[in-house]
């Protein structure tokens, strides 16, 4: 495989699972031999790190998505410095950037779909690129439903870095919370935001604490609904077995102290968070939404329960706080899985095969 050039855009100026993914995919490429770039808005958390990185970062704004000068910046990157790949990913630039590729003839434009939300713009899926990747088959299927061409639309899913690997016995978790071998700790590491399913996890904690007096719920994370959230666990008299950590930079050690992983969200194009818990060696808890079912397989590596069901969570919950052998299990099938289909070596080798194919397709490889 001969060496791509690769220009990716991105105009979010904000750092989340879309940014994390393009930020791995770019480090892993390299390291296979091939050239990346970025053209982004000025103060894009994703140019910040990858310029840190030794990245060469381009910043242009891009004001609205019929921002002619930022096509032409774009257009003119483009011609000068020969890319062979122009990979877009959120709307406004894959609107600015599609634009400036096909006025400057780039043999491919990729748009890559991180999201499960309903799509704005069908012409930065259809006409503007040449092909689409999508993070799930969940993705890939609403994509397809609203008219992106299916011989035009893959599945690559997202990878994660495996972290350093931190015992039970070395988290120092527990210590912190002050609890003992003894107590379950059901934990989720997640932004505090609608749709993510904490507001539920409070609704049932009460009745299942008064069963299970071990039983304890981490938090670990911040964002909009933090301070909500907060002011709830305190109004259920809940703050001695719910436990809100904040924002963490140490999930490997958190992660580490819990004994399983527990997320209803509402809604998930994929759900990293999930991938990340299990390369932990832990059993995993989520909802039948979206991608979530292509990471968690239903009594395998983890449980799957129905979105706003309590009913069914508090079950789950019970089950694997009762079953000390079952999560060691599961735990073990999800640490196998997140070596070979969740691994970013398999993203960056299909992405790379997917990029040359594409090339090919077009008679330009």
């Amino acid at each position: 495989m001969k060496p791509l050039r690769i220009l990716h855009s991105e105009s979010s100026n904000g750092w989340g699972g879309q940014e994390h993914r393009t930020f791995k995919e770019m480090l892993a490429l390299r390291e296979r031999g091939h050239t990346l770039e970025l053209v982004c808005v000025p103060g894009a958390r994703l140019g910040e790190r990858l310029g840190a990185e030794g990245f060469t970062i381009h910043t242009t704004p891009m004001r609205s998505g019929v921002d002619v000068s930022a096509v032409a910046r774009i257009r003119q990157l483009l011609k000068e410095r020969s890319f062979d790949v122009l990979n877009t990913h959120s709307g406004r630039d894959s609107l600015l950037g599609g634009a400036a590729a096909r006025l400057a003839g780039t043999p491919l434009i990729v748009r890559t779909r991180h999201l499960a939300l309903a799509i704005t713009s069908r012409a930065t899926y259809t006409w503007l690129p040449h092909k689409v990747v999508a993070v799930s088959q969940s993705v890939r299927r609403y994509l397809v439903s609203e008219g992106v061409p299916e011989k035009d639309v893959v599945t690559i899913y997202t990878g994660i870095v495996r972290p350093p690997q931190v015992s039970r016995a070395e988290s120092t978790l527990r210590a912190e919370l002050g609890l003992g071998d003894d107590a379950v700790i059901a934990g989720t590491v997640a932004i505090l935001r609608d749709k993510k399913g904490h507001a539920d996890l409070i609704r049932i904690a009460k009745p299942l604490i008064e069963q299970r007096p071990n039983l304890h719920f981490v938090f670990a994370g911040d964002g909009p609904l933090f301070d909500e959230i907060q002011a709830s666990v305190h109004e259920n008299g809940l703050a001695d077995h719910v436990h809100m950590l904040g924002l963490r930079r140490d999930i490997p050690n958190v992660l580490a102290g819990f004994d399983l992983f527990v997320l209803p969200t509402y809604q998930e194009a994929l759900g990293t968070s999930f991938i990340e818990a299990m390369a932990a060696g832990l059993p995993v808890i989520g909802t039948a939404v979206d991608g979530v079912p292509e990471v968690i397989d239903n009594g395998v590596n983890g449980l799957l329960v129905p979105a706003h069901d309590d009913r069914a969570l508090a079950a789950a919950l019970l089950r694997l706080a009762d079953a000390p052998e079952e999560r060691r299990r599961m735990g073990d099938a999800g640490l196998m899985v997140t070596r070979t289909r969740f691994s970013v070596d398999t993203m960056a080798n299909e992405m790379a095969a997917f990029y040359v194919s594409s090339l090919s397709e077009r008679g330009l490889a």
